[in-house]
Formats: C-alpha cells, structure tokens, sequence
C-alpha cells in the first residue's frame, strides 16, 4: 500500500465517522458523565494501559468522572472512535493527529510527553524513527537490505509509515520502499515489528525510538542485539488529545492534571512507568512538521 493510497484510505474511513458527526462550533459544550480514554495500539494494550492508571486515577479524582479505556484496533480505529464522540481524550501518533485535524478540527493536542534519555531514545518532547536489523547476520548497512523483507508499523505511524516512505528514500537516494525492498509488510505495532527483526521473521523494520525502548525495557528485546541503520530528524512525541467540544473548564481540569503530574507521588509514578520526566504543552503548529512531510 503506497502512503498516499493510504492516506486516502484513512481519510475515507475518518470521513464516514465525521459525516455523523454535528458541528462542534455550532453546538454546547459537552460535560459527560463518564470519559473515555484511548491511545495507539501496541503489542499488549491492556499491558500498556497499567502503566496509564496513576494518571488516570488522577484525572478520575481532578474531574469527577469515572474513567474508562476504549480498546483499540488500530491506529485508525482510536481518531475514528474520537470523531465519533466514543473517546474523548487520546494518546496518537503525529501523523494520526494531523489526518485527524484535517478532517476533524475538534480534535486538539494539549500536551506530550518530555522524555527521559534512554537507550536510542533521546530526552526530551522529540523522538526519531530509527531502521533496525539483527545483529550478527548479513543486514548490516542499508546497501545490504536491497532485496531484503522490511516491516513498517501502519500506514498512519509517523514513525513506521510516514518517515520511512517519504523521508528515508530522499535521504539515502534509494527508490521507494516497494521497488528497493523485496516485500514490506505491517506489522500492526511497533513492538511488534521489533519482535520479528530479533525472531528473524524480517530482515529490517522501522520503528520509533521510545517505542523500541519501550519493547526493550519489557525484557522483549535486548538493545545491544539490533544495528541501527538509520535515524530520521527528530520528530514532535505522541499528542495527548481531547475533544474541544468538551466544555471549558472540564478541559482545563483535563490538561492541568497531565501538566501538574510531576508535581505528586501517583503522577511521578506515571512518569517512571513511561520513561519521561514530566509532560509539556504543545500546541497544533508544533506538528507542521509533519504536515510539511506528507505534503512531500
């Protein structure tokens, strides 16, 4: 699947939740009972989901609301659940973000992480796709790999679609993915794709670097069994989303709470499980880097 098919694929597929949708300028604002909390799916979602639960018992005590976690399918799966007023606030990918901002302008970043240094994970609220292959084989440069089966993670990943289809070929002066690799296929997860290069089930993947090291600190991987080919520019981390037609003060209590978590015990907790050292604002224009990409 080329990036712009799927781009068009999962625009078409937003679109359809969007067209139910009312306009959410032109509408009260919203104050649920209950709100909704979903994120990019990995390996083990609901594993991933622990590491959530100081926070989020945290905004369940700042806001009044109980709490529950939407199940993802895929990366598409949680902006179309946010569109379709299922989810209300959100952990995406960049790329994912910005589909869903151009379809959808409800939806709007207030935050990310600033991560810790660790392994190939840079500090601070940037990140980079890296392109790893196993240690010990033939795979040991990019001129190597001619001919080889990579994996990418989903065609909305920045890191493992957009970066590599786009990016990757200009900087290195290989033809697109499709005609220098023999096969490339999704694996559906960043972990994932980490898991079949150290298997040998594929010969290289692109991967982002706190996700790598997420899979590596899960005693899944070793660091020290990879090469690492290639690193993109660095990248904006994962936007945390809500729906701005949520009301004002429930927002505010929303944001604040990821803001502020460095602040207690229960959210320093939080920090430690995710690697960061706290969680900084963002703003939409922090990912027109992204947006200059996919217009590439």
């Amino acid at each position: 699947m080329s990036l712009r098919f799927a781009r068009r694929w999962i625009l078409a597929a937003f679109g359809a939740a969007v067209a139910v949708s009312p306009v959410w300028a032109q509408t009260k604002c919203e104050d649920p009972k209950v709100l909704r909390f979903s994120l990019v799916p990995t390996q083990d979602s609901v594993r991933e989901l622990t590491y959530y639960k100081p926070i989020l018992d945290q905004l369940a005590k700042n806001t009044g609301k109980k709490i529950e976690f939407y199940m993802p399918t895929s990366y598409s799966s949680v902006v179309e659940a946010l569109l379709g007023k299922w989810v209300d606030v959100a952990v995406l990918g960049p790329e994912s973000y910005v589909i869903a901002k151009e379809k959808e302008p409800s939806v709007e970043v207030f935050a990310t992480y600033s991560r810790l240094k660790n392994g190939v994970q840079e500090a601070g609220p940037g990140y980079k796709a890296v392109l790893i292959t196993k240690k010990g084989g033939k795979f040991n440069d990019i001129a190597s790999l001619k001919g080889a089966v990579v994996a990418l993670v989903d065609p909305a990943s920045t890191s493992g679609g957009l970066m590599p289809e786009v990016v990757f070929p200009k900087q290195n002066n290989t033809p697109p993915l499709k005609t220098y690799f023999s096969k490339v296929v999704y694996s559906g997860g960043h972990d994932l794709s980490t898991i079949a290069v150290a298997e040998g089930k594929v010969d290289g993947a692109f991967v982002a670097t706190h996700r790598f090291m997420e899979t590596v600190n899960a005693g899944k991987a070793k660091q020290e069994d990879f090469n690492y080919l290639w690193y993109s520019p660095l990248l904006p981390q994962d936007p945390f989303v809500y729906r701005n037609t949520l009301c004002d003060d429930l927002k505010k209590k929303i944001a604040d709470t990821f803001l502020t978590v460095d602040q207690n015990e229960d959210g320093k907790k939080y920090l430690a499980n995710v690697k960061s050292e706290k969680v900084v604002a963002m703003k939409d224009s922090d990912y027109d880097v992204i947006r200059d990409v996919t217009k590439k």
